[in-house]
This record gives C-alpha cells, structure tokens and sequence, in this order.
C-alpha cells in the first residue's frame, strides 16, 4: 500500500510516498477538515473588513500613534505572510505611516526567530519595511496585574505601549489548553516568564481534570489566558484555521473573544478525526503542521494504539530541528527548564522517530528521550517493524498528528 504525506510547511510543501506492508490492515484517519478549500485573498480581505463584534480596524486605528501587531513563531502553521499587508491596508488607510507599526513575535517559552524566520513568516517586504522584534521571556516586560488564580501577569514592554494592539494566530488543538489561538497569543506568547511558569505550572494544577486535547469549556488555562489577555486591551484579533495542507480555510476577525469562539467552533469540527483510531499496533504519525514540535505526534499516536502497548512511527522532516523550549526543555544533561520533564514515554510504547535530520536532541522534551530510535530513512523504519509487526498487523495512519485530535 502507497500513501503520500505533506512536508515541510516551511520549506516549499512536498509530499513523501510511503509504502506499508500489503499484509498489514492499514487504514488512513485524516481529519475532517483535511480537503477543505483554501481562503482566497478576496475573501480574507472581506472578512477582515467586516468584522466579528467591534468596529472596523481603520475605525479603530484612527487617531492612534503606536500600533503594534502580535504574530505566532514557526511552531504554527499560520501564514502570516497573507494576512499582514490585508492588515496592513487599513493601518495604513487610517493615516499610520511604516514607522507607527512595530510587529512582535509571541514566542511564549520558545526560541527567538531568525530573520530567515522571520522572511518565511511575514514576507519579505515587511521585514525591509517595519521594526520587528522577538519577545524577550526574561526582560522589558511590564506588569499589568494579578488573576484570580494568583498569576502576576507580566507583558512585553513594546506591545503594552502600543495605543492599537493587533493579534494574528492560528486556532489548533492544544495538548493542555484545549486549543490554541485567542489570548494565548498574550499568555503565554508575550509573558513573562514568571507569568507563564505560574500559568503553566501552578493555575493548571488547580483543574487539571479540566484540560486536555480538545478541552475547551471550563478549561481552567483558558480562563486563565481570557483573564489575563483581558488585562492587555486588545483591540483587534485575527485567528485563522487551516486544512490538511497547512492552508487558509477559515479566519475570523475583530473582537477577541468572539473570534476565538468562532474559531474554536471550526476548529472543533476541522480537526477532529471521525472515527478515532483505536486498538492498533503500529501509528505512523505525521508531524506535517507542527514538525518543530513532534511530541505532540508521540502523544496522539499512543493514544490509538491498544492499551498503549505498541509502536508509534512520528516522521518529522524539520530541517531546523525542535524548537528551542524554555520551560520544558531539556538544558544539560539531566536538567532544564522550570517544566522539565514535562512527560515520559511509557515502557509499553516503541518510539520510532524518521527525519532526514537526526540530531541527538529530538526528544529532548521527555523524561527518558533515549527510549526512542532515531533514523533517516522509511526503510530503516521498516527494518526495525518487521520483526514484531507481521500479517494482520493492525496500522493507523494520522496525516497531521501535531493538528488532528481525536474527540
């Protein structure tokens, strides 16, 4: 049997060929969503000129003197690079020159972006045109105020300053807080790092039962984000969601907490897999939206297997590795960050990792990252299956573990 997976989001979209045993029992679960049609520039334009539940973004802009607009890193799949000049039009129709607009990227705990990076995210043109800075975890942050739940929220100085504050994400399934997009571009995008060690760590322990892939109501991390984004009078939001090719199908603009509802909505349904895998032996995992975070793919893919007992195959083909991690990652030889371990792998879980970039650190976010093998090519992949998975072998394939979720 030949399947093709996409690559590479950020590197011109290919496609891998796989070919799994004929004698295997293989079947494929994309996510519902996975052949949605993408968005054209029209009709991103239009949505943003009518917005969800506040007054037009040139309204808001007039008058202003220091806008500033808060973009995701490259762990999202979010093309930025579509949106920012529709965004850009209406600063700019408002009267805001080029240097009146700052961008920050919300890095939350990860490692800062290159202006490679920063060229594959925005464009080029807007590099050469606006200051564009990374958030800074440990410096020039401001406090705005304390939740409920005891976090002293901190804030990126440049962001706080701005008079008009602008965000553009990407609404996905979230390992803790449901699902991504909203606020979290705030907490923890441009946090403190004391704010997002207490979020993270402390808030989450006081309901944890309430988190979890797909999580949304009642999700204490998301009442924590929504509390503290409030704190930071976002004016104008933009969450986008995106099919199996990483491509725009959905972007709802205007006030932050309707478009984030609407978002997660879409989201429920786009990415949820109907029916769940479950019972299986051997879950090729393809880390294709998110490869610079393939843990997540680790995770889903043990979830289909039976009783956790099994062999996960993640392919993560991230030519620039994982992403750099500042609470959970792994810093020295048994040490890192204030989360670090942030999981284990269990026992009954054969971790098989395929990149054409193997480097000693993939699984570096886990308590026993040695467990796993990492090799560069399917049929080492192959080599190391055939001797436990045989005729009748029971496969699932997930074409987009780091973005389907199974409900």
């Amino acid at each position: 049997m030949k399947i093709n997976l996409p690559q590479r989001p950020w590197h011109g979209l290919e496609m891998l060929e796989l070919e799994l045993p004929d004698v295997w029992e293989t079947r494929i679960y994309p996510m519902n969503g996975a052949d949605q049609p993408a968005l054209t520039a029209g009709q991103m334009r239009e949505r943003i000129q009518n917005p969800i539940g506040t007054p037009s973004l040139a309204e808001l802009a007039r008058g202003k003197k220091r806008a500033v607009i808060v973009f995701d890193d490259m762990t999202r799949p979010t093309r930025t690079y579509e949106l920012a000049p529709l965004v850009l039009e209406c600063l700019h129709e408002a009267g805001l020159t080029d240097d009146q607009i700052t961008f920050v990227c919300a890095l939350g705990t990860h490692g800062a972006l290159t202006m490679v990076d920063f060229r594959k995210k925005l464009g080029s043109a807007i590099v050469e045109k606006y200051r564009i800075f990374n958030h800074n975890i440990y410096e020039n942050c401001v406090e705005v105020g304390i939740t409920r739940r005891g976090t002293r929220v901190m804030f990126n100085r440049e962001v706080m300053r701005a008079d008009l504050k602008i965000g553009i994400g990407c609404v996905t399934a979230h390992a803790q807080a449901g699902f991504s997009g909203g606020g979290k571009l705030f907490l923890p995008g441009v946090a403190h790092v004391d704010s997002i060690s207490h979020y993270h760590l402390d808030v989450e322990k006081m309901g944890k039962e309430t988190t979890g892939m797909g999580c949304h109501e009642n999700n204490i991390l998301r009442q924590e984000i929504n509390e503290a984004a409030a704190m930071a009078h976002v004016d104008f939001l933009l969450n986008v969601v995106v099919n199996g090719r990483g491509e725009t199908t959905g972007l709802y603009a205007g006030e932050l907490f309707q478009v984030h509802d609407a978002a997660v909505a879409a989201a429920k349904d786009l990415y949820r897999t109907d029916p769940a895998p479950k019972d299986k032996n051997i879950v090729i995992a393809n880390a294709f939206s998110k490869p610079n975070e393939m843990g997540i793919a680790i995770v889903l893919g043990a979830m289909a297997l039976e009783q956790f007992t099994g062999t996960v195959v993640v392919i993560a083909d991230s030519p620039e590795g994982q992403v750099p991690h500042y609470l959970l990652g792994r810093f020295g030889s048994d040490y890192g960050g204030r989360q670090y371990p942030v999981a284990a792998i269990p026992p009954t879980v054969e971790v098989i990792l395929m990149t054409a970039y193997p480097d000693r650190t993939l699984l570096d976010w886990f308590a026993n990252p040695e467990d796993g093998t990492i090799v560069s090519s399917w049929e080492a992949v192959m080599e190391l299956t055939r001797p436990r998975h045989g005729k009748g072998t029971r496969a699932a394939v997930l074409p987009n573990a780091t973005m389907q979720y199974f409900g």
